[in-house]
């Protein structure tokens, strides 16, 4: 490997300094300047484009081309008459300026050449053939290779560091809400242009009149052979690892017509290659909405999920996952277009993992774990939507997302301060959403529109905990030096269990039902072209009941119901939780030169009430919050956005229920009937530049969110013990986070050098055996990657990530490090053989010692015979170096962990693409 970067290094070094800069000016016939106009250059030995650019305010280009060379310079600009010139270069700069004149006839000049990049308004054009190198296979191949374009940890496209919301292809939804399936599955092949459509607004009547600087779309353009016919590819293969065989089933179809789409996909594989996680499956939105999203109310339902450890990075110590996916469009008239999508998934997964957990208060209950956990996963989504639009004034829209799952997961853990104990987890939720909008534009100054949606959920988490229990030592003391008593006896004795078991086997029923109503009707009124004013009239309606019971199961397999001796005797819980919000909000928004403000209120009439052992809490109050917008467009590619916003934040149902309930075997909880609203105050601030004169992009972000009477935690933990009992109070100590990052990129003819920065920091404030703690959190990412585009020459990607994560808790200070240089390669030889490797190597230390380093090198070599063959042939090494753990570090309420997660085993796998 060591090697491999000193190849890489020397080669950018010296195609570096084997090319000289060409610039000029570029006017019109009176000598204005032309600002994006397109120039590129070919070269005339190879009859290939070296270089392009796009013309700044001031009409300046400037390209890196090669030194004794002979180009054609081609410069064109809508409406005007595309100029050339003949250029050879020698050893030092060279000056070439263009003067284009209007001309409404067929260029005289044919270009042979596409422009990589083209800016039209809002929309940037990427020309995907003019960054493949032969060796993409997928769309994330693609995105990753075009600039200002960036495929995150999570596998979603972000543009400019802002997560896209919506991919489409040839103008219909993939799969709407997220663009990890996209960046996986679309083959590269099919790919002839990507769009990138900022400021996007989901419904055209509402483009002028929305803020939508945050919302970013992707479509992708079908190459022409590929409309009209089925196209995709079939994978299947098999290999061996340490203990098992290996097998992976992968085909992906698509179809694409003006009347209609189909897209299927399926992965069926036990050798990690996880098509769409747990985690994918919960975030994933479906396209839907808040209409109170920018109303200043936020009321969390809460999550009722299991504890499932998560998995690092796709790895864990076994995988095998089956995955299908279907998608389609369908519009039988011009004023109606139907679609949706059904994604199943299964996983079975096994985890294991050394977690070294070190307590803020007390060093003495310092523990280590052990854990080995088997987890199943079977769920299901389906959306159907529908879209009709009779004329350019009226349009309604309906979807519907259900969704439905059956989760367990086994663990056992191996605890210094518990001993064993055996977990069970599982769930059988389901939730229907439902989203009604309607827009009408009355005429060019009246546009009004209505959003309801609709949410029913029922979840029911079960857990079991086995602990082991010696009866005899129920009365002594913790630490004891001769026969101390059980860890678990204290809480026991709090619980109201029987201690005369060999072992406590413990239990816990819930379920958690959830309604909730949340629409507005909007009203803009266009004053004139620099200013509007809309007015908002909304209402959430949110209804919860939580019920939960806590049992012991006997050695005789009976169960007991006890009463504990804390917490008045509750542990069963029976409430029923109603919040109500009924607002009005006006908004202005005037534009003044590169200026656009746009200041607002809203007026809040709340109501949250919640009614548990025949006693009811009703919390009626008022608020008025503030929000603003600014947005300065210094130039068409260039701009600064200030927000601020003044929220209102309402708790779940969870927090409310005063009945004790087990978050998990070490962790019991009792909530808070009289808990109030927190506030919070956000600021952000952001920039953006995509610079295609000097090849630069820069996206910068600041946040600062200061919160008052938020909710926090009171911990009662015994000493030496890790077992808490916890409640939720409000705090009148505020809560404090800001957070900082930059990326700037800059592309020096065929390399490409990126370098990210993050920066966070938390405080908050909470009580541990009613002792208050300021806890503080610090971290810091850096990244740096430089990596090439060449067409025919290997390319290589080198990076390094170094990050810090500081926590202060008080009484104690931990620091984690991790350092993590990478290194990727791809070729394609004899324009049939593609080998593709990586290699990462990672240090994990605190401020003393390294705790542990690891490395993983993956590579594969695929043969096809040429560009149009339909078959491929690959063989897949993974883990060649058979690394066996991987570490994290992860901040708690109480305590700061340095976990070690096992991974699969080297594999091998042969496997043969069938391309339609």
């Amino acid at each position: 490997m060591k090697n491999l970067i000193v190849f890489a290094l020397l080669l950018a070094v010296s195609t570096t300094f084997a090319q000289v800069k060409l610039e000029g000016v570029v006017r019109d016939s009176i000598g204005d300047p032309l600002e994006l106009a397109n120039v590129i250059a070919i070269n005339q030995d190879t009859q290939k484009l070296d270089a392009y650019g796009i013309t700044n305010p001031d009409g300046r280009y400037k390209l890196s081309v090669e030194k004794n060379a002979k180009y054609n310079i081609q410069v064109s600009y809508i409406g005007m008459r595309t100029g050339q010139a003949e250029v050879i270069t020698k050893e030092s700069a060279i000056i070439q300026d263009f003067v284009l004149v209007e001309d409404n006839t067929l260029d005289a000049v044919e270009l042979v050449y596409e422009m990589p990049v083209t800016i039209k308004g809002d929309t940037i054009v990427y020309n995907a053939d003019s960054f493949k190198s032969g060796t993409e296979r997928k769309l994330g191949d693609v995105l990753d290779k075009l600039p200002g374009v960036e495929i995150n940890d999570d596998g979603e496209i972000e543009v400019e560091g802002v997560k896209v919301g919506k991919v489409m292809v040839e103008g219909k939804e993939f799969f709407d809400g997220d663009s990890k399936l996209a960046t996986q599955n679309i083959p590269a092949n099919a790919i002839d242009k990507v769009e990138v459509l900022k400021n996007y607004a989901e419904v055209g009547q509402l483009g002028g009149v929305t803020n939508n600087q945050d919302n970013i779309a992707i479509n992708i353009r079908l190459k022409q052979g590929k409309k009209n016919f089925w196209f995709g590819n079939v994978t299947a293969g098999g290999g061996t690892s340490d203990n098992d065989l290996l097998y992976l089933f992968q085909p992906k179809l698509f179809y694409y017509s003006p009347e209609y789409s189909i897209n299927v996909i399926g992965d069926l594989n036990n050798i990690g290659e996880i098509a769409f996680t747990r985690r994918d499956y919960f975030n994933f939105t479906g396209g839907f909405r808040a209409p109170s999203r920018s109303s200043g109310t936020n009321i969390d339902l809460g999550s009722n999920n299991l504890g499932f450890l998560s998995l690092q990075n796709n790895r864990a110590k076994n995988i095998n996952t089956k995955f299908g996916a279907a998608n389609f469009s369908y519009s039988p008239k011009p004023t109606l277009d139907l679609s949706g999508f059904a994604i199943l998934l299964s996983n079975r997964t096994d985890l294991t993992e050394i977690s070294d957990v070190q307590f803020l208060d007390d060093a003495s209950r310092d523990e280590n774990k052990e854990s080995n956990t088997r987890q199943r996963s079977d769920m299901a989504m389906l959306k159907f939507s529908a879209k009709y639009k009779p004329n350019g004034s009226n349009q309604l829209d309906y979807d519907v997302l259900a969704r439905t799952s059956k989760e367990s997961q086994d663990q056992f853990v191996l605890s210094s301060r518990v001993g064993d104990v055996s977990e069970l987890e599982s769930s059988s939720p389901f939730s229907i959403n439902q989203n009604l909008n309607y827009y009408y534009t009355l005429n060019e100054k009246n546009i009004f529109a209505l959003e309801v949606q609709h949410l029913w959920q029922d979840e029911d988490p079960f857990y079991n905990a086995i602990l082991e229990n010696d009866p005899t030592n129920n009365d002594n003391d913790l630490d004891d030096p001769i026969n101390p008593s059980d860890a678990y006896d204290e809480t026991a004795s709090d619980l109201g269990f029987d201690r005369d078991q060999i072992q406590y086997d413990i239990n816990q029923d819930k379920r958690v039902k959830s309604n909730q109503m949340d629409a507005k009707v909007d009203y803009w009124n266009i004053l004139n072209q620099k200013s509007d004013v809309n007015f908002t009239v909304g209402t959430i309606y949110s209804k919860q009941d939580f019920d939960s019971n806590i049992f012991q199961t006997l050695d005789d397999d009976t169960d007991f119901n006890s009463t504990p001796t804390i917490n008045d005797g509750l542990d069963t819980n029976d409430i029923a939780y109603t919040f109500t919000d009924v607002y009005a909000g006006a908004h202005y928004r005037l534009k003044s030169g590169i200026f656009t403000f746009t200041p607002g209120f809203s007026a809040h009439a709340y109501s949250a009430k919640n009614d548990q052992f025949d006693l009811d809490y009703t919390d009626n109050f008022f608020r008025l919050l503030p929000d603003f917008n600014m947005l300065i467009q210094l130039k068409k590619s260039e701009r600064i956005i200030f927000n601020y916003d003044m929220q209102t934040n309402f708790t779940d149902v969870n927090q409310l229920a005063r009945g004790l309930v087990l978050n998990d075997y070490s962790s019991v909880f009792s909530g808070n009937q009289e808990l109030e609203s927190a506030l919070a105050h956000n600021f952000n601030l952001s920039y953006f530049s995509f610079n295609m004169f000097n090849y630069t992009n820069v996206s910068a972000r600041l946040n600062y969110s200061k919160t008052v009477d938020r909710i926090r935690t009171n911990s009662e933990l015994p000493l030496g013990s890790v077992i808490r009992v916890s409640s939720p109070y409000n705090s009148n100590l505020a809560d404090e986070s800001a957070s900082a990052n930059a990326r700037v990129q800059k592309t020096m003819g065929k390399f490409r050098a990126t370098a990210t920065g993050n920066l966070s920091y938390t405080k908050y404030n909470q009580l541990v055996n009613d002792l208050p703690f300021a806890n503080e959190t610090y971290s810091q990412t850096y990244r740096g990657e430089l990596r090439t585009n060449f067409k025919e020459a290997p390319n290589f990607e080198l990076g390094y990530r170094y990050s810090i994560q500081d926590n202060d808790q008080g009484t104690q200070r931990t620091k984690f490090f991790t350092k993590a240089p990478s290194v990727e390669f791809d070729a394609l030889i004899l324009k049939s053989f593609t080998f593709k490797t990586d290699y990462s190597y990672n240090d994990f230390s605190d401020e003393e010692k390294t705790i542990n380093s690891y490395e993983f090198w993956d590579a594969s070599l695929a043969y096809k015979k040429d560009e149009d063959s339909k078959w491929e042939y690959e063989v897949k090494a993974t883990n060649l170096l058979n690394t066996r753990s991987q570490n994290q570090s992860s901040v708690g309420t109480i305590s700061v962990s340095a976990t070690e997660y096992y991974i699969q085993p080297r594999f091998l796998t042969f496997r043969i693409r069938y391309e339609l």
